[in-house]
């Protein structure tokens, strides 16, 4: 598998084989800078690891010194757009990561003056390029925001920031359509070394985003491409790292640990609430501290397959009338009544994970 240079952003290295990193983005106002500092909590309570703020004006940028000083340790990153002060104040205030696209912020020697104060305070840039604001001499090029097109203007945008001795880049290239976006990912993989940042953008609410995003970031991250990764939706931005822990852990990267569950669909043996427990004891152990472990719990409708069915798991419960049996390795242990069965799933998961 081919690996990408190495960026640090705060306490996060991005590439050359480290860990894929979860990302959102906040969606209160610029200017509430509670509002702002409230949901960067949140989203690092959720297993967040780097956060993205927009930083429209350049007063904006206090909200990155207010963060820190209340304590928040996740990386954070100032999203700016056309005014190459902003990124110097965001710099200036204690931004951990600056976006920008090059071709906006203007002539070349105010790109240079980011890329000098990036350098000095040891910042990353992640360039950002996606359809909607793709340069119009590619456009007349290629006749459509294509990923030939989209590779070719983040390369170019790469070449403007290495043109002024600057290199800790990260390229994300963004599409609403998932071919669009997995094949300029390709293109830049196979002739480039930068670490780069996937997602499908503008992907919708929180089911059709996710679906869209699991196709293109999953197949992506399954031929060893991406090194960080934003689950977009229309929805609280908790949901986005919700569903970027979700697909890391469908691929046996959630390096960091967690719970995996696994769960059948149902039929007619079933007899108890399979789908109110499984959504109990999912949202129940979200927010559990791993300790660095992995499980596999299994949540299944009967006794009839499910122990069989679920041997791979490390334990789980397998439905009867009314109760739940118990299971470790494919092996019954222990009848539960139906009532109790998402406490006692949990408590045993938290004994699981504390274990020596």
């Amino acid at each position: 598998m081919k690996k990408t240079r190495t960026v640090t952003a705060g306490r996060v290295k991005i590439g050359g084989g480290n860990p894929v990193s979860v990302q959102s983005m906040t969606n209160t106002p610029a200017h509430d800078f509670e509002a702002c500092l409230s949901q960067i909590q949140r989203l690092e309570e959720a297993g967040c690891d780097i956060v993205r703020l927009a930083v429209p004006k350049e007063e904006y940028a206090e909200v990155f010194k207010i963060a820190k000083n209340a304590g928040v340790r996740c990386p954070l990153v100032a999203d700016i757009h056309f005014d190459y002060k902003i990124a110097l104040a965001s710099v200036k205030a204690g931004a951990d990561k600056i976006r920008i696209n090059p071709g906006n912020i203007g002539e070349s020697w105010k790109v240079r003056e980011v890329a000098d104060a990036c350098r000095n305070a040891g910042l990353p840039i992640r360039i950002g390029v996606n359809g909607g604001s793709l340069d119009k001499k590619l456009l007349e090029k290629y006749g459509a925001p294509t990923a030939e097109a989209l590779a070719e203007s983040a390369m170019n945008e790469a070449d403007a920031l290495e043109s002024c001795g600057f290199s800790d880049i990260v390229i994300s290239i963004k599409s609403s359509t998932i071919q669009e976006m997995t094949r300029a990912a390709r293109i830049l993989h196979e002739n480039t070394d930068y670490p780069l940042h996937l997602g499908v953008t503008e992907a919708g609410d929180d089911y059709s985003g996710l679906v869209k995003n699991s196709i293109g970031i999953g197949s992506l991250l399954l031929d060893g491409i991406g090194d960080t990764i934003r689950v977009s939706l229309t929805a609280d931005p908790v949901k986005e790292v919700y569903a970027g822990r979700e697909i890391l852990a469908s691929l046996g990267m959630n390096v960091g640990g967690g719970v995996d569950v696994v769960s059948c669909p149902t039929c007619g043996r079933t007899k108890i609430d399979l789908i109110g427990i499984g959504k109990q004891y999912k949202e129940a152990v979200r927010g559990i501290p791993t300790n660095g472990k992995k499980l596999k719990v299994a949540v299944m409708g009967c006794v009839v397959n499910g122990p069989g069915e679920a041997r791979e798991a490390d334990f789980g419960i397998a439905g009867g009338d009314g109760f739940v049996m118990f299971f470790k390795n494919g092996k019954p242990i222990k009848r539960v009544e139906e009532a109790d069965a998402v406490n006692f799933l949990v408590e045993e998961t938290k004994k699981a994970l504390n274990e020596d």
